[in-house]
């Protein structure tokens, strides 16, 4: 059972998933730091200093009497909160891996149609009489003066 577990495991497109999954992670963090940490404070800022993840609604009240300054601090206090802040962050960080993804992948279907292009059409042909090169419209091989058919 273990013999055909790694032989499994060792086909191509598995190995190739989990790498993909494992840059995925990666790329995940990196695009929550990019919203955290860059898009959204400008963003907050041109709202009037608002910080998105301390944008909640207190459902319930927990050890310790809201009002709460930061969600932080409601957590802390074991309230039942609303946190529409975190995922306005979540949101922005989705249509990013979205845009992303978008424009891998037409990146992608676009090389593929470069290079399926269909080959250009011959500008030139064979004289049938002394096989020397000539122009695809001529009625004349300019070489040997014999009449050749148009194309």
């Amino acid at each position: 059972m273990f013999k055909a577990f790694k032989e499994f495991a060792m086909r191509g497109n598995v190995i190739d998933m989990a790498v993909g999954i494992i840059i995925g992670a990666a790329f995940g963090t990196i695009v929550k730091s990019l919203v955290a940490d860059i898009i959204m404070p400008p963003i907050g800022l041109l709202l009037g200093n608002v910080d998105f993840t301390n944008l909640f609604i207190t459902l319930k009240d927990g050890v310790t009497a809201g009002p709460y300054a930061t969600l932080a601090d409601a957590q802390k206090a074991s309230a039942v909160t609303m946190n529409y802040g975190v995922f306005i962050n979540t949101v922005v960080s989705f249509l990013i891996v979205a845009f992303c993804v978008f424009v891998l992948v037409r990146s992608i279907n676009n090389l593929k149609r470069k290079e399926e292009a269909p080959p250009a059409e011959p500008t030139t042909k064979e004289c049938p009489y002394c096989f020397s090169v000539i122009p695809i419209k001529a009625t004349r091989c300019p070489n040997c003066t014999s009449e050749v058919k148009a194309a």
